[in-house]
């Protein structure tokens, strides 16, 4: 009964607005896609270039820019430009926490 309590307590303490549980719920659907983790997760560490990023993790150029597309979208990661080259990093440390959070928890079994 004291859970249920608690439970309830925590849902009426914050309202989450429309536009806040459309970005939490993107940002788990980013974190669900096992190639978007491992780019992240490459990404924690510095920042590479899509090119990089393909033959770090043997995937496509073509699934990469899709997939860092879609990490951008959310402002998860950011890129600069160095001539015709762009280079990819992380841009919220909220989420590389969660994600190495969620891997150290993966991990600890």
């Amino acid at each position: 009964m004291d859970e249920q309590i608690k439970i309830t307590s925590v849902e009426n303490s914050q309202h989450l607005d429309n536009e806040t549980l459309f970005v939490v719920s993107q940002t788990f659907k980013a974190l669900s896609d096992p190639t978007r983790i491992r780019i992240l997760n490459l990404l924690c560490a510095d920042e590479h270039s899509v090119n990089d990023i393909a033959e770090i993790l043997d995937l496509g150029q073509s699934t990469v820019s899709h997939q860092l597309r879609f990490l951008k979208n959310l402002r998860l990661v950011k890129f600069r430009r160095e001539g015709t080259t762009l280079y990819y990093s992380k841009d919220d440390d909220h989420i590389m926490n969660l994600l190495k959070q969620a891997i150290e928890h993966a991990a600890h079994n």
